[in-house]
């Protein structure tokens, strides 16, 4: 048997359908590779060992998980790294694909680090708290829309799928739960230089109530910061509109 631990953010979905459901949202192609995040008691992980055709590998931190996974599920030896997702390097040459009900405690992490990797990830399916889902799916002009918003949807396509009920897990969380896909976009924004672009929008959503004349005071000359765009708040651009603004920065 093996033991939850609150430290790693650990809830074990135990509901077959819905594990059949988050695995059947990952379209998979013969010879792609995938890769699972956090596989824990191997919910979703038995079936995807049974996807024909697929090179899979499954990232798992937590020793006893590891221990437990491979004695239960033996086609999974050879096939398990056991690190944190986070430190990892790229488990493949290659695109892969990542799978996952995420740790709700390094979530957004993960997000981060997959944009590290977009270049060789061009499909994600992950589940999430229900507000980080509606963060990352989120449209500008809405409350939700911020920081993890524009940088996934300046790479990706988010579809939010389904909800999650918290009586599907054991120990059933707190929180609310929702799955959703990534797809790397087929026709790229125009990011001439990323870490401006990233600069530029955790600048502009630090203080994302005020202006955006104040928070961005550094990063534009004097004359350019009178375009009226600076009288809007972070929450009111487009992603193409950040993506514009990132060209201009001093």
């Amino acid at each position: 048997m093996y033991t939850l631990k609150k430290s790693l953010g650990q809830h074990f979905l135990r509901d077959e359908n819905m594990c059949k459901k988050i695995v059947q949202a990952l379209p998979v192609s013969p010879g792609q590779q995938v890769l699972e995040v956090g596989p824990g008691a191997g919910a979703i992980t038995k079936y995807l060992l049974q996807v024909p055709g697929i090179t899979f590998k499954a990232v798992e931190l937590d020793a006893e998980k590891v221990q437990y996974l491979e004695q239960t599920y033996p086609d999974i030896k050879n096939r398990l790294i056991h690190q944190s997702f986070l430190e990892m390097e790229a488990p493949f040459q290659g695109p892969f694909s990542v799978i996952g009900n995420f740790p709700y405690n390094i979530s957004s992490q993960i997000m981060f680090k997959v944009l590290e990797w977009k270049s060789q990830v061009p499909l994600v399916v992950g589940m999430f708290q229900k507000e980080v889902a509606q963060r990352i799916a989120a449209t500008h002009g809405t409350k939700d829309y911020g920081i993890l918003s524009v940088l996934l949807q300046a790479w990706y396509q988010v579809e939010y799928l389904f909800e999650v009920h918290e009586q599907c897990f054991n120990p059933p969380p707190k929180v609310k739960s929702a799955v959703i896909r990534l797809t790397r976009l087929e026709q790229p924004y125009n990011i001439t230089n990323e870490r401006r672009f990233f600069t530029l929008v955790k600048t502009a959503f630090n203080q994302r109530r005020k202006q955006l004349r104040n928070p961005l005071k550094p990063l534009f000359d004097k004359e350019y910061l009178q375009n009226s765009l600076f009288s809007k708040r972070a929450e009111e651009l487009t992603v193409a509109d950040f993506v514009a603004l990132s060209h201009k920065m001093i």
